[in-house]
C-alpha cells in the first residue's frame, strides 16, 4: 500500500474548510493507503501560545480528527511532539537544506513581514515540515495549493540528501484535492476560511450548531447580478456556496449551478447540506468527550506505531550522514 502523511497544526477552532478541504479526504485515504495523521503541536510553538492554550488545542484538534471518522484501526493518529524523531531528523536536514531555499519561502515573508522580532523556528520550520513527512517514507502528501511550495522543499531535500549520502528517503508526491480544495469565507470570498483569521459570520465552525450553520449561510456574500453560473474569478461569493453544495453532495459546482435560478434556494439547500453532513461529526465529538480514557489509549498507540516507524528511519539517515550509532 502506499504510504500517506499529513498533519494539521492546533492553532484554533476547526472549521468547514479544514474538513472540505482537508480531513475528509484524509478519511478517503485511510481506506486505500497506509495513513498516517498526527498534530503538529511543535509547529504551534512558531508564534506566542500560552501553554494550556497550547494543550487544550492539541486535544481539540486529537478530538476533531477522531469525529471526523479518521479511525484508528485504519489509520495512526499521534501528537508530533510524542515521536522525538520528527525533531531529530530536522536537524540533520537543516544541515542539508539552505538558507536561500527557506528565505523564499511565502509563509515565512507573509508570517514576519512587519514585525520587529520573528523567531528563528518561524525561519526554519519548513525543514520541520519536511522531517514530519520523510519520517514515515511518505509516498503521497495530501496538501493544498498554499503548502504545495514546503512540499517542494521537502522533495528537493529528500533528493540532495540521497544525492550526498546514498538513497534513504522516499521522494514524496503531491496528492491534491479536487473540489473545494479551498473553502472561501462567506463574508470575504477571495480569502481562505481560516481557524485563525476572526471572522464570525465568515466562518463556519466544526462544531457550529443547525442554527449558526444556517444563518451564515443564509448571511453569505454573493453579488447583485443574479446570474446563475460558476465563475470563481468573476462571481466569487457564489462560486464559493456552489461549491460548498457540490462538495457536501457529490457533484460538480456547474452541475450544481445548473439546477438553480436563485440565490435565496441555493443558500437554503447549502445550509441543509452543510447542516446534514456536519451533524455527526458534532455528535461523535461528545460521545468522545465522554471517554477520555479512549481518547488517551487511540494517542499512546498511534505514537507507538509512529515511533517504530520514524525510528527506524531516523537511524537510516544518521548512518548514511555519518554519525555514531549509541552502544
Amino acid at each position: 500500500m502506499n504510504r500517506v502523511f499529513s498533519g494539521i497544526k492546533p492553532s484554533g477552532a476547526f472549521t468547514l474548510g479544514n474538513y472540505l478541504g482537508a480531513l475528509l479526504h484524509w478519511v478517503s485515504f485511510q481506506e486505500t493507503s497506509d495513513a498516517f495523521y498526527c498534530v503538529v503541536d511543535l509547529h504551534a510553538l512558531t508564534e506566542e501560545i500560552d501553554p494550556a492554550e497550547l494543550r487544550a488545542n492539541t486535544l481539540d484538534a486529537a478530538l476533531n480528527m477522531l469525529a471526523v471518522g479518521l479511525d484508528p484501526e485504519r489509520c495512526s493518529l499521534f501528537i508530533q511532539s510524542h515521536v522525538p524523531e520528527h525533531t531529530r531528523l530536522t536537524w540533520l536536514l537543516e544541515c542539508t537544506a539552505t538558507v536561500g531555499e527557506l528565505r523564499r519561502m511565502t509563509q515565512f515573508k507573509d508570517k514576519g513581514k512587519g514585525q520587529e522580532s520573528v523567531r528563528a523556528s518561524l525561519f526554519t520550520y519548513p525543514v520541520l515540515m519536511a522531517a514530519d513527512i520523510l519520517l514515515y517514507d511518505t509516498d503521497f502528501v495530501p496538501v493544498g495549493d498554499d503548502q504545495r511550495q514546503h512540499l517542494e522543499l521537502t522533495r528537493e531535500v529528500a533528493t540532495r540528501f540521497n544525492h550526498r549520502h546514498g538513497e534513504t528517503f522516499v521522494v514524496p508526491e503531491a496528492a491534491i484535492p479536487g473540489t473545494a480544495a479551498r473553502v472561501m469565507d462567506l463574508q470575504h470570498p477571495e480569502r481562505k476560511m481560516s481557524k485563525t483569521i476572526d471572522s464570525p459570520l465568515g466562518t463556519i465552525g466544526l462544531l457550529d450548531t443547525d442554527e449558526e450553520i444556517t444563518r451564515k449561510v443564509r448571511r453569505a456574500v454573493t453579488d447583485t447580478d443574479g446570474a446563475m453560473r460558476y465563475d470563481r474569478a468573476a462571481k466569487p461569493g457564489l462560486a464559493n456556496l456552489l461549491d460548498l453544495l457540490a462538495a457536501a453532495t457529490g457533484r460538480t459546482p456547474e452541475e450544481v449551478a445548473a439546477g438553480y435560478e436563485r440565490y435565496g434556494d441555493l443558500k437554503n439547500d447549502v445550509a441543509a447540506a452543510l447542516c446534514d453532513l456536519l451533524r455527526p461529526v458534532r455528535e461523535r465529538r461528545y460521545e468522545l468527550e465522554a471517554d477520555p480514557a479512549y481518547v488517551a489509549g487511540v494517542l499512546r498507540d498511534g505514537a507507538a506505531h509512529a515511533h517504530e516507524v520514524a525510528a527506524a528511519t531516523y537511524a537510516r539517515a544518521a548512518d548514511a550522514i555519518g554519525l555514531l550509532p549509541a552502544t
